[in-house]
């Protein structure tokens, strides 16, 4: 399903983490009045706003990661190695780009925070990203899997309308097999002969959403019900063999929406 659907989920994830930046901070200056030390509100104001910023500015990479390597579908231990690795990428980047953050603010304020201290507390900083990280992924996989009953719900069209000329010819959907990609077109294969139809084959998935079709492929659509087998390969991709005998060439990159029920 792509990213669309997430606006949403990264507005109420911005709302939710600068309300907790601001209890945050509020905390950090009680600590520090019952501990005797005064300390202006901006300064963990920026501490923790510097944190999210630099959160939110790389979530739709991490949401990228999660849809391609989605943490409930198998090969599990692939998805963990992954996701382990994603969460070392994450937390490096979090601190170092958030003290490089707090030190271009501190200055402009006229003071100084060195912009090493956070990967100096790496351990402590690596924890909380930890927490964060898998926090992050299973509300994004709540979100995701609340969003897909909605998809599915929107009424598909039974043909697709081709247009030759004047003449119009509606192509029951029932009779397709799949759609391939063809530069500027995409050609419908039923039977033994292609018809050639002027559109992008995102735009042909669009309005066949929950019509029963499944990208295998970046440059490929099938029909479920054409499919009458598919084997995988030891590289994660696999071939799809239709109830006609014919097979396509199917890419790891979709195996997701293919086993999806």
């Amino acid at each position: 399903m792509g990213g669309k659907g997430d606006g949403p989920f990264l507005a109420a994830t911005g709302a939710a983490l600068f309300l907790f930046a601001l209890v945050n901070t509020l905390s950090v200056l009680d600590d520090m009045k019952g501990a005797g030390r005064r300390l202006e509100f901006w300064e963990p104001f920026v501490w923790e706003t510097t944190s999210i910023v630099v959160i939110l500015a790389m979530m739709p990479v991490f949401m990228a990661l999660i849809r391609r390597v989605w943490p409930l579908d198998p090969p599990w231990p692939r998805a963990a190695v992954v996701h382990l690795a994603g969460l070392l990428a994450f937390a490096v980047v979090h601190i170092a780009a958030m003290g490089a953050a707090r030190w271009a603010v501190y200055a402009t304020m006229g003071a100084h925070y060195s912009p090493f201290w956070p990967l100096a507390n790496f351990i402590y900083e690596f924890r909380k990203d930890a927490l964060a990280y898998t926090g992050f992924v299973l509300l994004y996989v709540l979100w995701r899997q609340r969003l897909r009953p909605r998809a599915e719900a929107v009424a598909a069209p039974e043909a697709i309308e081709v247009r030759d000329g004047a003449r119009r010819l509606f192509v029951p959907l029932a009779e397709l097999a799949w759609i391939e990609a063809a530069g500027n077109y995409v050609e419908l294969h039923r039977g033994q002969t292609p018809i050639l139809h002027r559109a992008a084959l995102s735009d042909i998935e669009r309005q066949l959403e929950g019509a029963g079709f499944v990208r295998v492929h970046r440059s490929r659509i099938v029909r479920r019900a054409a499919i009458a087998e598919v084997e995988s390969k030891a590289s994660g991709d696999y071939v799809v063999r239709l109830a006609d005998g014919r097979e396509l060439a199917g890419s790891r990159r979709y195996r997701r929406p293919l086993l999806d029920p």
